[in-house]
């Protein structure tokens, strides 16, 4: 054990204490009230939280004790048990704000939907390491969507929109693994194609379109398909464009409609469901360059950002600690994704790399869109900002999926 001590990544360790510890502290801030009486209260919000990590270390002790070899053994027992999970919400969960995604025990809550990202990263790792070769067949490539797709089908009608989008991350493991670039291309396309028919019309996204793909075609000569592929890109380009306001108004909720609305500037409603990012806005750009200090922000004093200890904690991070504090952690966030790349790419297990892409997109997903919707450039969705935001299960769900990938680390030359 004491040589496997020596090769954890002790350089990732310290950035997940550090993120862990100033995350705290800015949970402390938003939390503070004249009932407070120390660190550790319990009936506070900060002091559960603490209890939350202490509780995590001993999480994460259990997590480097067990052989690494247990979490590729494993992973489709695991996998299945956390589908079981999230289905047996809609028997035995809790409602909280619309959505029931929290079995309650007694005073506590625990989201399943949490864990079952790691469980899903494990799965398709364990899939991906069986076939052992690049994931460009189209069966293995439909079998890999299955693992993907189950639980965001579960969770979305739960309803959770935000925790499924997440699963969207694990194609960044499957394109290192030989998927081919289409699919993201096409994805960011069909995204792009619904955000422009949005604020523009349909006839004007498929005039654009069909001018693009004229000029594709007559002005790239090498490796150029033929007309009907262009033909064809342009019929799902206008078909999609056309489809969106049916999607929009029929598949949507009203509140999603509202926050697309917002986010695109076609409607302003800042004393209903855009209070949150307007108030959010307001604390960030309040800190200017170095920040109001440590339980300063008077927005975050006067609790105008409401549950703003959960997805909206980097709020408090702009009021307080200004611009300087603010680009502290987001590079912190982007070294730390950086180096579970790094350390992916050293893996000589398939299963262990593939895992390690797995954490890395999450984490970016989680970060990118969290901060996306805390400034207001991203419409709201119920994402937490790893480490950072309230609660236990979001705490013990990134712990565990980080530090199963340290495991594996520690022991990839031994691992097979």
């Amino acid at each position: 054990m004491s040589k496997t001590i020596s090769q954890f990544d002790w350089l990732t360790i310290l950035i997940y204490f550090l993120l862990v510890a100033i995350g705290w502290v800015n949970i402390y801030s938003a939390s503070l009230d004249d009932a407070s009486t120390s660190f550790l209260d319990l009936d506070q919000i900060y002091g559960k939280q603490m209890m939350f990590i202490l509780l995590s270390v001993f999480l994460i002790v259990i997590l480097l004790s067990l052989e690494a070899k247990f979490y590729e053994r494993f992973a489709s027992v695991i996998y299945i048990f956390s589908l079981i999970s999230i289905l047996g919400l809609f028997f035995f969960g809790k409602t909280i704000n619309g959505a029931t995604s929290w079995y309650a025990i007694g005073s506590f809550t625990l989201q399943p939907a949490e864990f079952a990202k790691v469980a899903t990263g494990l799965a398709l790792a364990k899939f991906i390491g069986d076939i052992q070769t690049n994931i460009r067949n189209l069966g293995d490539q439909f079998k890999a969507f299955i693992i993907i797709a189950l639980p965001a089908l579960i969770i979305l009608p739960q309803p959770d929109a935000g925790s499924a989008m997440v699963y969207a991350a694990f194609f960044f493991p499957l394109y290192r693994e030989g998927l081919s670039g289409v699919y993201l291309i096409a994805g960011a396309t069909g995204v792009l194609v619904f955000v422009l028919t949005l604020v523009f019309s349909p006839w004007w996204v498929s005039s654009g379109a069909l001018i693009a793909i004229l000029l594709l075609y007559f002005f790239r000569k090498k490796k150029r398909p033929g007309a009907i592929a262009y033909l064809s890109i342009l019929i799902m380009v206008v078909s999609l464009s056309f489809s969106v306001d049916y999607i929009f108004q029929n598949v949507f909720e009203q509140r999603h409609r509202d926050r697309f609305n917002i986010v695109l500037g076609k409607e302003v409603d800042n004393r209903g469901i855009g209070y949150n990012t307007n108030q959010s806005e307001i604390a960030i750009g309040s800190g200017s360059w170095f920040g109001k200090g440590w339980t300063e922000g008077t927005q975050t004093k006067g609790n105008f950002v409401p549950e703003q200890h959960t997805d909206y904690i980097f709020s408090t991070v702009g009021e307080e600690w200004g611009f300087v504090g603010s680009a502290v952690v987001i590079l912190l966030f982007v070294f730390l994704m950086l180096r579970i790349l790094y350390l992916a790419e050293r893996q000589k297990s398939q299963f262990n790399r593939v895992y390690g892409y797995s954490v890395a997109g999450i984490l970016f997903v989680h970060f990118f869109v969290n901060i996306g919707m805390v400034i207001g450039v991203l419409p709201t969705v119920g994402i937490p900002l790893p480490f950072f935001s309230y609660g236990g299960s979001g705490l013990w769900g990134f712990t565990i999926l980080l530090f199963i990938f340290i495991k594996l680390d520690a022991e990839r030359m031994s691992f097979w």
